[in-house]
């Protein structure tokens, strides 16, 4: 099997938390404090999976290169937008991201030859694993993020003479 090499782990890790956090942006309630924050570690991990992939070029440059190239770039009109009240282009671009990141994903897991297989008839375990602290690292984050949303505001406090 090929090495798995410290950037194809960070890169492998960030994608995954981004397959597995996307449906739950996707089909969950919007315009709320949960959905901005589990949205914003979200694109933090698209960052890392798209700037990663160029640090893994085995035969050069590739589709899935060019994928990242344009996914950097529908993340900023996806942001640009949301902050222009554009909510239908901001979800369009969004939806889309993830859709091409499962995209990548079924390609870089179906081809025999790439390193998902490989990992899986040569560790098993070790991808189990990684996908259970993953999917915790996800279901933990995104319980804090909604309860943060529901936690109620302190009241004012009054002071006498004021």
């Amino acid at each position: 099997m090929e090495s798995i090499t410290p950037v194809i782990a960070v890169h492998a890790v960030a994608a995954l938390y981004v397959l597995l956090l996307g449906p739950l942006q996707i089909l969950r309630r919007r315009r709320d404090t949960g959905h901005r924050l589990l949205g914003a570690s979200w694109v933090a991990a698209m960052l890392v999976v798209c700037t990663s992939s160029f640090g893994i070029m085995p035969d050069g440059f590739s589709w899935l290169h060019g994928l990242s190239i344009w996914t950097l770039l529908c993340l900023v009109i996806a942001i640009v937008s949301i902050r222009r009240g554009r909510v239908e282009m901001h979800r369009g671009f969004m939806v889309g991201s993830y859709l091409g990141t499962l995209t990548a994903f079924a390609f870089a897991a179906l081809v025999p030859t790439r390193l998902i297989p490989q990992l899986l008839r040569s560790e098993p375990l070790v991808a189990v694993v990684t996908l259970l602290a993953v999917a915790a690292t996800v279901a933990a984050f995104a319980m804090f993020s909604i309860r943060v949303q529901r936690s109620p505001q302190p009241a004012a406090v009054s002071r006498p003479g004021t």
